[in-house]
């Protein structure tokens, strides 16, 4: 075992942990590092999607199981991380939590012992999260955009992120994640854990340190395009009641980014250019996110949340397209990467 990394706690005995990747270099070492000061290393898979880089290499150097996802089937997300906890469970039976995390992220000093404690306590709790935080949100308004996004209520929830303790058994009784999905395989996991009676629990407690790296707004808006092919599809599987999964925010992405300016560049001619004043509804569309988001965060930090929201509509409207064009043509849409 590498000199700079501490053999966990006998607690953590019963938590394994899955890691997924691809080409995140440095990032991804200081996420295995992470993972094995606090779960013990036997019980850590990295699983690589194709990466170019040294990723396997490094980790296999660290004493970590490496698993290669089959090229010839496209990759995502959710496959590799049922990759990774089948083969846990296969190995390791006495396990019985555990911890997906993104090889962009780092854990949080005495995560797992925190969350462990929380999801031993509430037998009826499938999903523990807590706090992720952007490592560097100053390094760009996009990394900044992150941070907020991940500043989620306190308390039960519907959904998790890529980073959350799982009980392996309520993973099973749902068949884990849904290979398939390219984006929002987590909110989707959360929806049927849910129907089967488990609550996804999210406290008060510092969970990962992701690091984005986005500085460019083409990256920002691949990342927007990915949201909206992700509610495109959720509403298109569990849209129907009671849960309506993702419908709002599929309504929403077409009746702010295509209907509405669409309409209005459509009636431009025609109304000697007044159509354009229907743009204020956009302003008062800003307006309303920027004071919600004021109670946690500046004015400055709300103003720029509430801009990029607004914006973020029309390459959301496009991933809704994207989805909804490669259904009915029957092909398979590939992941959207933005890094």
């Amino acid at each position: 075992m590498p000199q700079d990394v501490v053999e966990p706690a006998p607690a953590e005995q019963t938590i394994g942990l899955v890691a997924i990747g691809r080409n995140e270099g440095a990032r991804l070492k200081a996420c295995l590092i992470s993972a094995i000061a606090q779960v013990p290393i036997a019980h850590i898979v990295y699983v690589d999607s194709g990466s170019t880089d040294d990723s396997a290499t490094w980790a296999t150097d660290l004493g970590i199981t490496v698993l290669t996802l089959d090229l010839s089937i496209p990759f995502t997300a959710a496959r590799a991380r049922n990759t990774g906890y089948t083969y846990l469970c296969t190995e390791y039976p006495q396990l019985t939590f555990i911890q997906f995390m993104d090889g962009d992220c780092q854990l949080a000093p005495d995560w797992c012992t925190t969350a462990l404690a929380t999801v031993v306590m509430h037998p009826d709790v499938a999903v523990v999260c807590g706090r992720r935080r952007e490592k560097s949100p100053e390094q760009s308004v996009y990394n900044l955009l992150c941070d907020m996004e991940w500043d989620t209520p306190i308390g039960e929830a519907l959904a998790c992120g890529g980073d959350a303790l799982m009980r392996i058994s309520a993973l099973q009784q749902v068949d884990g994640y849904r290979d398939s999905l390219i984006a929002g395989e987590e909110p989707e996991l959360c929806l049927r854990l849910r129907r089967n009676h488990w609550r996804i629990l999210r406290i008060d407690a510092d969970m990962t340190w992701h690091d984005a790296q986005i500085t460019q707004f083409n990256q920002w808006w691949q990342r927007t395009v990915r949201a909206g092919h992700a509610y495109a599809e959720g509403a298109w599987l569990h849209g129907a009641p009671p849960e309506r999964h993702w419908v709002q925010e599929s309504l929403r992405s077409w009746i702010w980014g295509f209907i509405l300016p669409i309409t209005l560049l459509a009636t431009l001619p025609g109304s000697q250019g007044w159509s354009l004043a229907g743009g204020v509804v956009y302003v008062l569309l800003a307006a309303k996110i920027c004071w919600t988001q004021h109670s946690k965060h500046s004015w400055s930090a709300s103003a720029t949340y509430a801009l990029f929201c607004v914006m973020g509509k029309i390459p959301e409207a496009q991933g809704q397209l994207q989805f909804h064009w490669h259904r009915i043509a029957g092909r398979t849409q590939q992941i959207v990467e933005y890094k």
